[in-house]
C-alpha cells in the first residue's frame, strides 16, 4: 500500500512530469517544496537505471557509451537546474535548508558515477580507439572531455583514495551553499533607519523616494530605510554627505558574514582546506593548479604574471587616482584624510567639477523598459534576432518577465528568455545569467534553450519608473551577452553547448556586449528621457566618453586585489593559514593604497570564489576584458553593426560553445590572437 501510493505520488510530481507548456515550460507556478527531494531521488534511480544500461552494453563505441552517458541523467540534470536556480533567485528558508540534503545526495551519486572502473574504463576504451572509431568534431571533443573529466575527479585513483575523494567531495557539497545561506541572511539582517530628513541630505530624490517606499513597506510610513542591497547601498556612499552614515553602512557591507550569528570565517577555511586536498589527492601541487589545467591560463605562474603585468601600470595610475581624491576634499573641506567610505563620495564630486557631470543626470535617459527595447534592438542590429513578450509561460515571481527569441528574417525559434530585475529578500545579491534548459540534445532531440538573466536593480516607486544607473545599464548589457551566449549555441551535445566554455573564456560574449554603452550609436538605441521621450544629449553621451577612464586606475587595481586573493587563496597550503582576517591583510597588502579597516573582511561574503564557480577563477574577468578589448577594436575598425563582424562573432564564438578550444575560436573569428596591450589601451594606462 505504501509503495503504490508513494508511485503514485511520485508519478504526479510535477518536477518529474513533461510540462504542458509552450516549449515546455517550466511549470514554476506549480512546484511545492516538499516536491524537491522525492523529485530528486526519483530521478537518481532513472539515472542509474540508464547507467546500467550503458555499463551492460557489449559493442563500446561513441552511441553507446559516450552519448548513453550525456543523457543518461536528463531528468536529473532538469530537477537539480531547477532547484539550484531558484536557491539564488526565489529562495524561501524551507528552500534553502533543503540544500543541506540535496546537495549531499547529488554529490554522492556524481562520485558513485565518476569513481566506477567499469563505466571508466569503457569511456577509456572509446577514448583510446579514438581514431580507430574516426571520432571527429564535437564526438571527439565530447569523448575528450568525458574521459579528461573522469580523470579529473578521481576514475585513476586506487580504491582507497576513491573512498578518501568521495568524503571530501561529502563534506564540500554541503559547504558552498552554506556560504552563500550566511551571506544572505547577514545581508537581510542588517537595516539603517532614518528619522530625520536632515539625514538625506546629498541623497538623489529617487534615492529617498525608494528608501521611504522600503520603510513604508515594513509598516513604518515617514521613515526612511536602507540596506545593503547594490540600489540602496550604493547610492547612499556615493551621495549622502552624513558621514557618519556613509561608515555604519560601509562598515556593515565591509562585514558580512564575519563573526556573529553568520559567520563564515570556518566556512572559508574548511572549503580552502578540504579543496587543497582534493587537488593533492588528484595529483595536484594546489587547487588552482587542479583548476588551471582546464583553462587557457594553464596554471598558476600564468595568471600571476598576467595579473603582475597589470599591477604595475594600474597601481601608478591608482596612486594618483587617490591623490586626486585626497587633494579635492583638502581643496573642499581643508582636511586631506580619504577613509574607504569617503572615497565613492568625494570621487564623484570631483568627477563632477571635472566632467561637469553627475551620474544622476543620466537615469531620466536609462528606464528600465527602454533599455530593455534597447538591448533587444541591439541584438536584432547584430544578429537578426526579435524578442517577443509571451503570455501563458508560468513564472516563479510576478518580477520576471518571459520572451520568446526568433530569427528576423527565417522566423526560425531561437528559445525562451526570462528577466528577473529586482531585489528581494530570497534573492541572493549581484547578477547572472544561468540556463533552465541548455540547448542540445534531450531525449534524442535537439531542443533550443531556456536561458534567464537576474540582476538587482533600482526598483520603481510610486510616482518614477526604474530609472536605472549607468552601472546597471552596463550590467543589463553584461548580462545579456551570456544569454546570447546561450541562446544563440548550435550545438549537438548539451556538455558542449553555450556557456560551457572555459571559465577565462566565458566573459567574452558579455563583456565585449559593455562597450557599445559607451558610443552613441549604441546609447541611442535606448537612452530617452523617461518624460519627454527627448534623445540623450549629444553634450551628455561625449560626457559618459569623456568620464569613462576617470580612475580607472583605482577601478582596474581593486579587482585586479579581488583576483589576486582568490589565487592567493587557492595557491597556498592551509596549514599556513591562522586567521581568515589576516591571511586577506597580509595577501592584498600588495594591492592596497588605504588602511585596512579593523573589523572588516572581504573573504567572508566573497561569494564568487566561495559561493559560485570562480574558485581560482575571479582573474577570468581580466583575461576575458583582454579579449572583448581586442575584440571591440575590431568592431570599431569595421563598424559598431558591422554584419559581416556581427556574423563572425556568432558563427565563430557565440554559437561554438565548447567545440574547440577557446583559442581556435577566437583566432577563426580575428584573424590573429588577442593584442594583450588592447586592455591597457582601453583603459588609458598604456
Amino acid at each position: 500500500m505504501t509503495n503504490q501510493s508513494t508511485n503514485q505520488n511520485i508519478s504526479q510530481n510535477i518536477l518529474l512530469k513533461k510540462s504542458i507548456f509552450k516549449d515546455e515550460a517550466i511549470p514554476f507556478d506549480q512546484i511545492k517544496v516538499a516536491e524537491y527531494m522525492p523529485a530528486i531521488e526519483a530521478a537518481i534511480v532513472e539515472a542509474k537505471k540508464n547507467i546500467e544500461l550503458v555499463k551492460s552494453q557489449k559493442e563500446i563505441n561513441f552511441e553507446n557509451i559516450i552519448l548513453g552517458l550525456e543523457q543518461a541523467s536528463e531528468k536529473l540534470d532538469r530537477v537539480s537546474t531547477i532547484y539550484f536556480n531558484l536557491l539564488t533567485a526565489e529562495a524561501s528558508e524551507e528552500v534553502q535548508a533543503l540544500a543541506q540534503k540535496i546537495s549531499p545526495i547529488l554529490s554522492a551519486f556524481a562520485s558513485d558515477v565518476s569513481l566506477d572502473d567499469q563505466i571508466f574504463q569503457k569511456i577509456k576504451f572509446v577514448y583510446d580507439h579514438r581514431e580507430d572509431l574516426k571520432l571527429k568534431g564535437e564526438e571527439l571533443r565530447l569523448t575528450e572531455k568525458m574521459y579528461k573529466d573522469f580523470s579529473r575527479n578521481g576514475a585513476l585513483l586506487s580504491a582507497e583514495k576513491k573512498n578518501d575523494l568521495r568524503a571530501l567531495d561529502q563534506e564540500l557539497s554541503v559547504l558552498s551553499p552554506l556560504f552563500s545561506e550566511n551571506v544572505l541572511k547577514a545581508t537581510n539582517a542588517f537595516e539603517m533607519w532614518i528619522d530625520l530628513e536632515a539625514d538625506l541630505a546629498g541623497l538623489p530624490e529617487g534615492v529617498r523616494e525608494a528608501a521611504a517606499m522600503a520603510a513604508e513597506q515594513k509598516g513604518q510610513k515617514g521613515k526612511w530605510l536602507f540596506n545593503l542591497q547594490a540600489p540602496s547601498l550604493i547610492p547612499f556612499l556615493t551621495y549622502s554627505s552624513r558621514r557618519q552614515l556613509r561608515e555604519k553602512l560601509w562598515r556593515a557591507t565591509s562585514s558580512k558574514a564575519f563573526g556573529g550569528e553568520f559567520d563564515n570565517r570556518d566556512v572559508i577555511k574548511k572549503i580552502v582546506t578540504l579543496k587543497f586536498k582534493r587537488a593533492q589527492l588528484l595529483g595536484f601541487k594546489d587547487y588552482a593548479a587542479y583548476v588551471l589545467e582546464e583553462r587557457m591560463a594553464q596554471n598558476p605562474e600564468t595568471v600571476f604574471n598576467f595579473l603582475k603585468r597589470l599591477m604595475e601600470p594600474a597601481k601608478k595610475a591608482a596612486q594618483r587616482d587617490l591623490k586626486e581624491v585626497e587633494d579635492f576634499r583638502e581643496k573642499l573641506e581643508g582636511q586631506r584624510e580619504v577613509k574607504p567610505w569617503d572615497f565613492a563620495y568625494y570621487s564623484e564630486k570631483l568627477k563632477e567639477e571635472k566632467y561637469a557631470f553627475n551620474e544622476e543626470e543620466l537615469r531620466p535617459y536609462f528606464k528600465l523598459e527602454n533599455v530593455i527595447d534597447g538591448v533587444f534592438e541591439h541584438a536584432r542590429k547584430l544578429f537578426k534576432l526579435n524578442f517577443k513578450p509571451v503570455s501563458g509561460i508560468p513564472v516563479y515571481h510576478p518580477d520576471v518577465k518571459t520572451f520568446e527569441v526568433f530569427h528576423e528574417t527565417t522566423n526560425e525559434y531561437v528559445g525562451l528568455f526570462y528577466m528577473d530585475f529586482f531585489p528581494r529578500e530570497t534573492k541572493k545579491g549581484g547578477a547572472w545569467m544561468t540556463n533552465y534548459r541548455e540547448q542540445g540534445l534531450w531525449a534524442h532531440e535537439i531542443k533550443r534553450p531556456h536561458v534567464s538573466i537576474v540582476c538587482n536593480f533600482t526598483k520603481p516607486t510610486p510616482t518614477k519608473p526604474s530609472l536605472l544607473s549607468y552601472d546597471e545599464v552596463r550590467t543589463l548589457f553584461h548580462e545579456f551577452g551570456h544569454a546570447l551566449h546561450g541562446l544563440l549555441s548550435q550545438c549537438r551535445y548539451r556538455s558542449l553547448a553555450g556557456t560551457n566554455v572555459y571559465w577565462d573564456f566565458v566573459e567574452l560574449p558579455s563583456q565585449i556586449m559593455e562597450n557599445w554603452t559607451e558610443e552613441k550609436e549604441g546609447l541611442d538605441l535606448f537612452a530617452r528621457h523617461y518624460e519627454t521621450n527627448e534623445p540623450i544629449p549629444d553634450d551628455l553621451v561625449q560626457k559618459i566618453k569623456k568620464s569613462s577612464l576617470f580612475q580607472s586606475g583605482w577601478m582596474t587595481l581593486r579587482q585586479i586585489s579581488y583576483a589576486w586573493l582568490d589565487m592567493k587563496w587557492y595557491t597556498t597550503n592551509p596549514e599556513q593559514i591562522n586567521e581568515v582576517d589576516q591571511f586577506e591583510t597580509e595577501m592584498t597588502a600588495i594591492t592596497r593604497l588605504l588602511p585596512k579597516e579593523p573589523g572588516t573582511n572581504m573573504s567572508c561574503s566573497f561569494g564568487h570564489i566561495f559561493g559560485g564557480g570562480y574558485s581560482a577563477g575571479y582573474y577570468s574577468y581580466h583575461w576575458a576584458a583582454v579579449l572583448d578589448a581586442d575584440a571591440f577594436e575590431y568592431f570599431k575598425e569595421e563598424g559598431l553593426y558591422s554584419a559581416e563582424v556581427a556574423a563572425k562573432f556568432q558563427k565563430s564564438i557565440l554559437s561554438r560553445g565548447g567545440t574547440a578550444h577557446p583559442m581556435e575560436l577566437y583566432k577563426e573569428f580575428r584573424g590573429r590572437e588577442p593584442d594583450p596591450d588592447s586592455l591597457l589601451r582601453r583603459n588609458g594606462l598604456l
